[in-house]
């Protein structure tokens, strides 16, 4: 197999980029060129050849295009490859002193991926974590994996694989769909048989495992992670929900002495975990996955000590008398001094059964980031306008040949960042529909869906467009149907906090903590606290405030019952 391309676009400084990209000629080929004509001629031959394009590198400085046209040109030929602007330093300043009218808005705007320094001399190694960063990125999104560590032996869309699929995917682990009558299909079929289980698909191989057919795709986040009942004494904290603020949570609670364990029924991350790229995250310059953003929260509060069960649901909250709540999930009791409720939302279903039928084959809840590839070449479509659903279309714009934005609304700009909507105006893949509902769809004579019906709230005319994918991100509904009675909610099921509590909760004419729910002990943060912001900073600083609030809770309670 070929290796895949880095295309070196310089005229004046091809020496230097060359020797600084030379660590990376084991895995990748590099090319150089000299102009942006030269950059569209090898890009063609690469892609004729059927080889794939990771990274194209110009300086800004070519002989025969504006750079930003030449992204632009390059975009439309190769739209995953990353892009990147790699400024010589006597053109640096020039380009800062005019950033807020040239490069840096283009930047802003997703005109390119990265603007980098060029390296003065060897070992510059800011200049290759972007670089490594964005190969990383496009590696995890766009290419089959070199290694599997997950292998699921399924026949084509089945609904089941896909969720699997995309709940391994989402916790970072290299996985491959093989067909049932390939040569590995067969091998994992008969190592199945060899156990003397009921042979039945999909199958799941995690690692080096035995073959297990799961029946949902908890059941292999829980071959990962282990089990709730094999925690068997009273933890200080139990946190449900591995999202942002459960994250937040755990990390701050673990590296404070607390004993910690998360529980969820997904793969860590929640909702943002399937977000292709968060650019609006403190810190991350250059963005990040909201995968990879999880990833490295698990890694941080597990190295504190903080304890994982993921792939098991929370059925029931039962608060103790004696301060020691109670949380009954599918895999067994977990007791705990302090609670925090970050749970979060789900999205909405659109509530068209000919299209709820195919949810799993071409249709989607949520981003679903691991079926982007299966729209390459095809239309795709995506419903909502807020952040969730701009991040899907612009991920969705690197494989699909067109993305369509549905919208009740008049427009995207009052429920999407400022970033994301000038991104998507200028790129030449995406359309926003505005005033304009799904209402039906199909799968023709395919077995995963094939076409979507549009009608336009105004006028009631209807509309029929192909499309390989339709992905939902319809607002949200809070996780809150397992809570007590106790745990005071408002009309729409959002956790009621601190001063929001009716004020028979209060104490002495003052309100219960910010983050403290009715019950005394357990708190609640992030999106399913009723007046939260529904963005992933905000949340992760509430997982951070509310550990605070426990350590308080815990010192009363010692207090009161004479051990402190």
């Amino acid at each position: 197999m070929a290796l895949p391309a880095i295309v070196i676009a310089s005229a004046q400084h091809a020496d230097a980029l060359r020797a600084q990209l030379r660590r990376y000629e084991h895995d990748y080929d590099v090319r150089v060129v000299g102009s942006s004509a030269g950059t569209v001629d090898v890009v063609g031959e690469i892609a004729a050849a059927g080889g794939q394009v990771a990274m194209i590198v110009q300086d800004g400085e070519l002989p025969d295009a504006d750079p930003l046209a030449a992204f632009a040109v390059w975009r439309g030929l190769v739209p995953a490859a990353r892009r990147v602007l790699a400024a010589p330093y006597d053109r640096f300043m020039a380009e800062l002193r005019t950033s807020e009218r040239g490069l840096q808005a283009a930047l802003g705007a997703g005109a390119f991926d990265a603007y980098v320094l060029m390296p003065r001399g060897p070992r510059d190694e800011e200049f290759h974590i972007a670089l490594a960063e964005l190969l990383s990125d496009w590696g995890s999104t766009t290419v089959d994996p070199e290694v599997a560590l997950i292998r699921i032996v399924s026949d084509a869309g089945d609904p089941l694989t896909a969720a699997v699929r995309d709940l391994t995917e989402r916790m970072g682990l290299p996985t491959e769909v093989l067909p049932v009558d390939s040569d590995a299909g067969r091998a994992v079929r008969d190592a199945r048989v060899a156990t003397g289980r009921p042979l039945r698909y999909p199958l799941v191989v995690v690692f080096d495992q035995p073959p297990i057919a799961p029946s949902s795709p908890g059941e292999v986040a829980a071959l990962l992670y282990g089990s709730p009942g094999d925690i068997t004494e009273t933890v200080d904290l139990a946190i449900v929900g591995a999202g942002p603020g459960g994250l937040a949570a755990a990390v701050y609670g673990a590296s404070e002495g607390l004993t910690t364990v998360v529980l969820d029924s997904d793969a860590v991350g929640g909702q943002a975990g399937t977000s292709s790229m968060i650019r609006n995250y403190l810190g991350f310059p250059r963005g990040i996955s909201g995968m990879r953003l999880a990833q490295r929260a698990r890694t941080q509060a597990g190295r504190f000590g903080a304890r994982f069960r993921v792939g098991w649901e929370v059925r029931q909250l039962v608060p103790g008398t004696d301060g020691h709540h109670t949380l009954r999930t599918t895999g067994g009791d977990v007791r705990a001094r302090a609670v925090i409720i970050a749970c979060g939302v789900a999205y909405r279903t659109l509530g068209v059964p000919s299209l709820e039928r195919l949810v799993g084959r071409g249709v989607h809840h949520g981003a679903a980031i691991s079926t982007a590839r299966d729209t390459t070449g095809h239309e795709a479509v995506v419903v909502g306008g807020g952040n969730s659903a701009g991040q899907a279309a612009i991920h969705l714009a690197r494989f699909a040949s067109s993305v369509t934005v549905v919208v009740r609304r008049g427009g995207i700009t009052d429920t999407m960042s400022d970033y994301l909507v000038r991104e998507i105006e200028g790129h030449p893949r995406i359309d926003v529909v505005t005033r304009t509902e799904v209402v039906d769809g199909g799968t023709g004579d395919r077995e995963t869906l094939s076409w979507v019906s549009l009608r336009h709230l105004d006028t009631g005319a209807t509309t029929r467009r192909d499309a390989r994918g339709l992905y939902l991100l319809l607002g949200a509904e809070p996780h809150s149907e397992w809570l007590p009675p106790l745990v005071d909610r408002d009309d729409r099921g959002f956790v009621l906090t601190g001063r929001d509590l009716p004020t028979r909760r209060w104490v002495d004419g003052r309100p219960p903590a910010d983050l403290a729910t009715s019950v005394p002990g357990v708190f609640a943060v992030g999106d399913v606290r009723a007046g939260s912001m529904k963005r992933v900073t905000s949340a992760s600083g509430e997982g951070a405030s509310a550990v605070p609030m426990v350590h308080a809770h815990l010192a009363a309670a010692a207090r009161g019952s004479g051990t402190g």
